[in-house]
């Protein structure tokens, strides 16, 4: 299958491509600068050089594909503060591969991610179908382009989403584990809040990558996956390694401490947020293989300088 990525040199798409290349895939990426250019050439995919404001290119791709695998995002716009221009971005783009693919039944794979699904219980594969709120803006409101997607296997787009556990864990990993341990060196103290026993789930890249693929190849039109696999790591496990590689304390952080404590973390650390992949495993096959959280966090490398 010839197959279009996007994010193609990014934390997840790094695995991605490896992954699609190995089961026998021709693959090209998109890139917007030369050194993503040059990593994905090493890696043995084709380059094709643009961004995601070049809905032209993104078209002609999809169109010269058998498949589109969709994993880029404006993160550092979102970050800058300009949430809505990073959405608008990316739904432009599923617009583009939607209208490219329509008619087909080619593939169309989206990332999109399984935090804060279901308040107080396991969220699943069923839950989050139901249309977001005109009010919910930020973050919250990229479950809309998720829905978007979904909605294209009415125009014989076989679309499907990858949600993705928070913490997307591994070798490199520059995300959520990582910020925590900074918090933990910058501050001394391992916090996390209450008595720490809400639940984040968690997921290897390598395995993440893995399910891309699968659901590449056989996700039904308009299907969601779980990139899950562990259901829930409650937080103080997690802040106890990091205190015990680091030699500091472990301590639970006073709400009104939690700002100055984790930053922009702070309305995130304390969410309990399970979520179960057990559908995604019985419909694809897919297993988790490699190591659980605590394992690589138990392993050293997020705390090397």
């Amino acid at each position: 299958m010839r197959v279009f990525v996007t994010g193609a040199s990014g934390w997840i798409g790094s695995a991605v491509v490896p992954e699609l290349l190995r089961a026998g895939h021709e693959v090209t990426g998109l890139a917007r600068s030369e050194p993503s250019a040059t990593s994905l050439a090493t890696a043995g995919a084709k380059v094709q050089r643009g961004c995601l404001d070049d809905i032209e290119v993104l078209m002609s791709a999809a169109s010269q594909s058998d498949g589109v695998v969709h994993l880029a995002f404006k993160h550092d716009l979102a970050f800058s503060g300009n949430v809505t221009g990073a959405l608008d971005a990316n739904r432009r783009a599923i617009d583009a591969f939607g209208e490219a693919l329509a008619g087909s039944d080619r593939p169309l794979v989206i990332a999109s991610g399984v935090f804060g699904l279901a308040a107080g219980r396991t969220a699943t594969e069923q839950d989050g179908r139901d249309p977001v709120p005109a009010e919910v803006s930020g973050l919250a409101a990229r479950r809309r382009a998720e829905q978007a997607v979904l909605a294209l296997s009415a125009s014989r787009v076989r679309s499907s989403a990858v949600r993705i556990a928070p913490t997307c864990h591994g070798e490199g990993d520059n995300g959520f584990m990582a910020f925590l341990v900074g918090i933990a060196r910058a501050t001394g103290v391992s916090g996390y809040l209450g008595d720490g026993s809400n639940r984040w789930p968690a997921v290897h890249r390598l395995d993440t990558a893995r399910l891309f693929r699968l659901a590449l190849e056989k996700a039904p039109a308009g299907s969601v996956v779980h990139a899950v696999g562990e259901e829930g790591v409650p937080i103080r496990a997690v802040a106890e390694v990091i205190g015990k590689s680091l030699d500091i304390p472990v301590a639970s952080v006073p709400p009104e401490e939690a700002e100055g404590h984790f930053g922009f973390l702070a309305h995130l650390v304390g969410v309990d947020s399970p979520a179960s992949s057990a559908i995604t495993q019985a419909q694809l096959g897919w297993q988790p293989a490699h190591p659980g959280l605590i394992d690589d966090l138990e392993a050293g490398f997020y705390f090397e300088a």
